[in-house]
């Protein structure tokens, strides 16, 4: 199979920048394009699910540039309040109506784990997606997967015409039994499907870690840090495309700095990514990558990411900045302490997160 990628970083659409009305800044966004295409790139990744991308990519992309010039990607998401068969299957209607992209080179049936991944077969999409290639509305599809290794192989097995994997692999995730990023990757590799990186820089967190594992980087020199979890990701073998959710034109511009002639890590430098598992393995902050996904169905309109971000930034921060930023970002919205403990953000967490513990104990730390 030919993919069309010629160049390992792919453009991540879920956070662009945004102006101060909540809507994206599609002028900064058109910036960012240009400057990815300059530098070579082609995969744009996108969702259903993505609030505004799909239009953003449209006046930032679709309507600038020849169509064969680039790679889109979006996918179909069939859990989440309203779904059925019917609204499922329209959504790539609404997605190529969104973009005006005529077609898609990769869909993907859209973060498959244990609580959704029924959804698919029942809703018949295993299927309608080969249909939709049929009549040349996708060229490629694939799943996103947030779950078991288990899992992973059952569905490659009952599914081998599945032409790729979009999996969460980060040096953070690489051996963590929540995550299995190593593993999942492995399964994909032995079934011979090409794997695309999402969170390589898990949503952020590694592109501003803990000050541990800053020491360590800081040791080698002033690249960022996100340029060593992006680089880790691109190493490994049965790569196609490494995503950078970029939100500035500043990320773009550190992202092409060393993935436009990208060179694998040394021997060396791989040695460094240990050193920083290892401070990682120490620290015990909430390893929470603000999809929201959890906050969609919430009955309390709890910000549960934003909440987790407070109480893993508090160390070393006076408590009364710490109450503040708690107050600020709850300001309007559920707190910790209301949570019914009904469930549905544990069902939907990617990370798998035993997040109505943690939400208490956040209610202990900051609701005085």
């Amino acid at each position: 199979m030919n993919f069309i990628p010629e160049k390992i970083l792919g453009f991540g659409l879920m956070r662009l920048p945004r102006l101060d009305d909540g809507t994206i800044d599609v002028p900064q966004t058109s910036e960012m394009v240009d400057r990815f295409m300059e530098a070579g790139g082609t995969y744009f990744d996108t969702a259903f699910a993505y609030e505004g991308s799909e239009e953003a990519i449209r006046k930032a992309l679709v309507e600038r540039y020849p169509r064969e010039s680039y790679t889109l990607t979006t996918k179909l998401i069939a859990f989440g309040e309203g779904k059925n068969e019917e609204t499922t299957k329209q959504e790539i209607y609404t997605s190529l109506e969104r973009t005006g992209a005529g077609y898609f080179d990769y869909y993907l049936l859209h973060a498959l784990q244990r609580s959704n991944y029924k959804n698919y077969k029942k809703f018949g999409l295993w299927e309608y997606v080969k249909e939709l290639k049929e009549k040349g509305l996708i060229r490629h599809y694939g799943f996103s997967f947030h779950a078991d290794p288990d899992l992973l192989e059952e569905l490659l097995e009952a599914h081998p015409d599945v032409e790729f994997v979009q999996l969460q692999i980060n040096y953070a995730d690489w051996e963590n039994p929540g995550v299995s990023g190593r593993k999942n990757w492995e399964i994909c590799k032995k079934h011979g499907k090409p794997v695309i990186v999402m969170e390589p820089v898990k949503g952020g967190i590694l592109a501003d870690p803990i000050d541990s594992v800053k020491a360590v980087f800081d040791r080698e020199g002033s690249a960022s840090y996100a340029s060593w979890a992006v680089r880790f990701a691109a190493s490994q073998d049965n790569i196609l495309s490494v995503l950078s959710g970029m939100s500035s034109l500043a990320q773009m511009e550190d992202n092409l700095s060393y993935m436009k002639d990208f060179v694998p890590l040394s021997a060396h430098e791989m040695e460094v990514i240990k050193e920083a598992q290892q401070a990682l393995d120490e620290d015990k902050s909430i390893q929470c990558t603000s999809c929201h996904y959890c906050t969609k169905g919430c009955p309390m309109g709890i910000p549960i990411p934003e909440i987790f971000n407070v109480e893993n930034r508090k160390k070393g921060s006076p408590e009364f900045r710490t109450l503040r930023e708690y107050s600020i970002v709850t300001q309007g919205k559920g707190k910790a302490g209301e949570c019914i403990e009904c469930g549905q953000c544990e069902s939907a967490c990617p990370q798998h997160l035993p997040i109505i513990r943690l939400l208490a104990e956040c209610a202990k730390n900051f609701e005085k």
